[in-house]
């Protein structure tokens, strides 16, 4: 859906209009759907925080058991990267935190629980795929570009639709980009991505899982953000409190560069998380939105 408002769409050059963007809902629900979600987009040039709770309201008025709702990024060889880059638009972090902290009131009031930074849902309707994902456990992706994580073993999908159906056709897996995980990155990934969500991560069950992570690391990083009021500790779990999840970007770059020294390639592994369950990847200097920790995490 990304915005409701066709300005915005054409801003943000969405090819779709927002008639189109309603006859797919109503025939996801006319199918038989029962579990729907809708992503929202903020912080789109020209959009005031009035056309913001406007969105809001519309998505909510439509009933969908889950919304998830992503800062704008500038993706380059975009237009909107062309006009950030010519300084037409503007990054404004401050202006960024009040559209999210407008869809944390809005959604709760609306009765979406906050289960991750940008992902809300009715009760008992949080997405099984996402928290899997978010947890390092194992998940498949069949499409182009789609992104899989299989016994240890992380890649993604060609992103050319003709190179990914001549694989299919030629009875090849189309996974290019492949790297092996070892109990140190799982680790390091299981607690970034976790750190996300509202309920945290227990490094305890976490260390049993990874043994071969660097856990004095971990912990010692832990301690830093609870001193700087980042994260709250009760026993072996650790979530991330307000202050802290407005920072998360900044929280998973702390977190990177303090337990290991190398970048998770290929092709930042992080964003193969973010392009499996639909996130956009965030510049690190962003402090919002999913995924954001990819370039954090994994350096320019």
């Amino acid at each position: 859906m990304q915005s409701f408002d066709p300005v915005l769409l054409d801003a943000l050059g969405r090819r779709h209009t927002r008639e189109q963007a309603l006859r797919a809902y109503g025939l996801l629900r006319e199918t038989g759907f029962e579990n729907v979600n809708l992503d929202l987009i903020f912080a789109i040039p020209g959009q005031d925080l009035a056309a913001w709770r406007a969105d809001i309201a519309a998505a909510v008025a439509l009933g969908p058991e889950h919304i998830s709702t992503y800062c704008l990024t500038f993706e380059e060889d975009t237009a909107l990267f062309v006009k950030l880059s010519q300084g037409h638009v503007r990054i404004d972090p401050d202006r960024e935190t009040q559209f999210y902290e407008v869809a944390r009131a809005e959604l709760g009031a609306a009765g979406y629980a906050q289960y991750e930074i940008s992902n809300f849902a009715k009760p008992g309707r949080a997405s099984r795929h996402n928290l899997n994902t978010w947890a390092m456990r194992d998940w498949l992706g069949f499409g182009p570009s789609a992104a899989s994580q299989y016994r240890r073993q992380r890649g993604s999908n060609p992103a050319d639709l003709a190179a990914w159906e001549n694989d299919i056709r030629g009875g090849r897996r189309a996974m290019c980009e492949r790297v092996t995980l070892d109990d140190g990155m799982l680790a390091v990934d299981s607690v970034v991505f976790g750190l996300r969500c509202n309920a945290g991560v227990d490094l305890e069950a976490l260390s049993r899982r990874f043994p071969g992570g660097r856990w004095n690391a971990i912990e010692s990083v832990v301690s830093r953000l609870a001193a700087d009021g980042l994260a709250t500790r009760d026993g072996s779990r650790v979530a991330l409190t307000d202050r802290g999840r407005l920072l998360a970007d900044a929280v998973g770059g702390v977190r990177r560069t303090g337990i290991v020294a190398r970048a998770c390639t290929p092709r930042r592994q992080a964003e193969d998380l973010a392009a499996s369950h639909c996130i956009w990847a965030v510049p690190s200097r962003r402090v919002l939105t999913a995924s954001g920790a990819d370039r954090c995490l994994a350096g320019p």
